[in-house]
């Protein structure tokens, strides 16, 4: 059926049935990969500049890239996915339904080390803007938007605020995203099929957003096969959330229901003042108009911004903070998403009968770049243009001290800013999950709880009373204790 469309406009257009196949098959302006290739790499570079930066000077946010490392060494080892961090023994798809991450083992057999992750999704993450950038040059015929459109997109809040967190599985559903709306805007429907589905491998969550494309697809006159994709997605979500990650789940559900049913205080909230919360937040509607501000609020005569709203759904339902703002990971899988609707909006105002918005589709996308570059003056990235940045500082020095003096191969407890450089070579538990597990080896950061702690020995006892630890390593900021 596409096929007889594009020989049809090919002979409105020409007259001649094989002439503009001859000339151009897609009917696409012309757009070399290399320009585009080569932002790619840029953008790579300075993505894993600054998240190796970060990880050198432990200056790790959370425990995520622990858990991932713990995860994608199990692939590599062609074991299960056990992950001692969140817990002994705790199975990764009994929380999060992310296979995906597998694919990184073979990274891992080149580079056994969390790095690794860091460098993968940089890459991936690199890789959406070279289907942004192309896709808008092909569509609107101008290498200047495409570039501009690239760099807005590379340096967008959301990539940059990915990057800062460390690494999360997200980073492969940005490029398939990308992929899948540009096929969608070319008319390539099995295309925008086949690069949608495999999202449901990503997070469980990504069912509910392949069902999106779906309706896409359908409101496109693909009425039969975007009903079959809005089906498997949702099938794929309701199998995974109520089976798949109950069955390797120790409590037997789904543990992050909670996250609409109770409030960070864990009291019970009814459905009506989860909405009622969701309507009237200032943070969660600050999230939304930034997403579309930064497309100058064009994205919005798309039916590709249809694809943002299952993940939106899901974050504003939440009662957790981290998932309301913009910071965290979790709105990078809807950049590639808006600013492809950004092209798909400009594409459908250059024939408006209104002068005043032809003319605005004219001037957005540079509006849409500078933007970009103004916002990225306050954004992580920035930071890699401060001396600061690179300096060792003391802490620093005492917390390779601290990992230095933990042995390979040891079972070691540890807290967040030491976790993830421990993964590539010991078994690794977290002092808040480690019931039940008596490790060789506890190294803490002094610093790191609620006030600094003075007697490492006590604080041993303390979580440890069926063991005896003394001190092997010691400095202002770290302790390392050893099991008698």
């Amino acid at each position: 059926m596409l096929d007889v469309q594009n020989r049809s406009a090919e002979e409105d257009a020409t007259g001649n049935p094989g002439a503009a196949r001859a000339e151009e098959p897609t009917g696409l302006a012309p757009a070399p990969l290399r320009p585009y290739l080569i932002l790619a790499g840029i953008l790579c570079g300075l993505y894993f500049l600054y998240s190796w930066v970060q990880y050198a000077h432990f200056r790790t946010p959370s425990w995520d890239l622990g858990i991932f490392g713990q995860s994608v060494r199990a692939y590599a080892e062609l074991r299960a996915p056990v992950v001692d961090i969140k817990g002994p023994g705790f199975h990764i798809l009994g929380d999060h339904f992310s296979p995906v991450t597998a694919l990184l083992a073979p990274l891992y057999w080149i580079w056994p080390s969390p790095v690794a992750l860091l460098l993968g999704q940089a890459a991936l993450f690199a890789s959406g803007a070279v289907v942004v950038g192309r896709t808008t040059q092909q569509i609107l015929g101008s290498r200047a938007a495409g570039i501009g459109l690239a760099v807005a997109y590379g340096l967008s809040w959301g990539i940059q605020e990915a990057v800062k967190s460390d690494f999360h599985e997200i980073a492969f559903a940005v490029p398939m995203l990308a992929l899948t709306c540009r096929a969608l805007l070319l008319g390539r429907w099995t295309a925008a099929v086949a690069w949608s589905a495999p999202l449901v491998l990503v997070k469980e969550d990504m069912g509910l957003t392949v069902s999106m494309v779906g309706v896409v697809l359908f409101l496109k006159g693909q009425k039969r096969l975007g009903a079959a994709l809005a089906g498997f997605g949702a099938a794929a979500f309701a199998l995974t959330v109520l089976v798949l990650i109950p069955a390797a789940s120790r409590v037997g559900e789904y543990d992050y229901w909670s996250k609409i049913e109770k409030t960070g205080e864990g009291t019970e909230t009814s459905f009506t003042q989860v909405i009622g919360d969701a309507l009237t937040s200032g943070e969660r509607w600050e999230m939304v108009i930034f997403l579309l501000a930064i497309t100058g609020f064009l994205a919005l005569r798309s039916p590709l911004t249809l694809i943002v709203l299952p993940t939106l759904g899901w974050r504003f339902l939440s009662q957790d903070p981290n998932h309301w703002g913009m910071h965290w990971h979790y709105s990078a899988i809807l950049m590639p998403v808006v600013f492809l609707a950004l092209v798909d909006g400009v594409r459908s105002v250059r024939t408006s009968p209104r002068a005043w918005l032809a003319s605005y589709g004219k001037v957005v996308v540079p509006v849409a770049t500078a933007v970009a570059l103004v916002l990225a003056v306050n954004l992580p990235l920035r930071e890699l243009l401060k001396p600061e940045t690179y300096r060792t500082d003391t802490r620093t020095e005492q917390a390779r001290a601290a990992v230095d003096a933990v042995p390979e191969g040891v079972s070691v407890e540890a807290d967040v800013s030491l976790l993830a450089h421990l993964t590539a070579d010991h078994r690794v538990y977290w002092v808040g999950t480690s019931k039940g597990a008596t490790p060789d080896y506890l190294a803490y950061d002094l610093r790191g709880w609620s006030q600094q702690v003075s007697d490492p020995v006590q604080l041993a006892t303390q979580l440890h009373p069926e063991a005896r630890y003394e001190i092997v390593h010691r400095s202002e900021g770290f302790a390392v204790l050893k099991r008698m």
